[in-house]
């Protein structure tokens, strides 16, 4: 079935572009969501006379969309998440979590289901994947995986809380051993003051 484009189809074409799908697609899809139109002898000759002004939008998307492209390649994005042993991460990066750093790093919106990962990226490091902008126009870009807080290492926290609860309290003394030092010095003191008293009373 023919069918004339009013917008673009991803890897079909763009406004204006008369191609052949299958009914099925076209009945169920592409007319009621209005991205095409029947291309019946009607259409086919309005879309003629609606031509010149069809090229003057595609000319202006393909200049924005260039525009974009420039904004987006060759740029690296982060993305932090959990990271396990040997960098395998808890999961895997989604197009998602690429289009919220896009936006958030670059101000650029960007649809996720524009984004190709080309294959999961279930590893820390850096990733090439691209953005379709606009028909065959594509912008490359590398995101750099890296591990977030969630990921220390609870044994190096323990090993860093033990070492400083280690820090000597005086030259060679646990906190243990200067307590008992304490104490011992202030029970010499307190036997002091009873023999004191003893040698008055006698000779009273």
């Amino acid at each position: 079935m023919k069918v004339i484009l009013l917008k673009e189809l991803k890897g079909r074409g763009g406004e204006g572009d008369v191609v052949d799908v299958a009914q099925g697609y076209a009945v169920n899809y592409l007319l009621p969501q209005g991205i095409a139109i029947e291309a019946t002898k009607g259409e086919l000759k309005q879309l003629e006379q609606r031509r010149h002004n069809i090229e003057k939008r595609e000319l202006a998307r393909t200049t924005d969309a260039n525009v974009l492209k420039n904004a987006l390649d060759g740029k690296t994005i982060k993305v932090y998440a959990r990271v396990g042993e040997e960098g395998q991460l808890f999961g895997s990066i989604t197009t998602a979590m690429l289009a919220e750093a896009i936006l958030d790093q670059l101000g650029v919106t960007v649809e996720r289901k524009k984004i190709d990962l080309g294959k999961a990226i279930k590893t820390a490091g850096k990733h090439e994947f691209t953005v379709s902008v606009y028909r065959d126009i594509k912008a490359t870009l590398e995101v750099n995986v890296v591990s977030d807080d969630a990921s220390i290492d609870i044994q190096e926290t323990e090993e860093i809380i033990d070492s400083e609860s280690e820090l000597p309290v005086g030259e060679g003394e646990s906190a243990e051993a200067a307590d008992d030092a304490v104490t011992t010095e202030v029970a010499a003191e307190v036997d002091m003051a009873a023999v004191a008293e003893e040698v008055a009373a006698e000779a009273e």
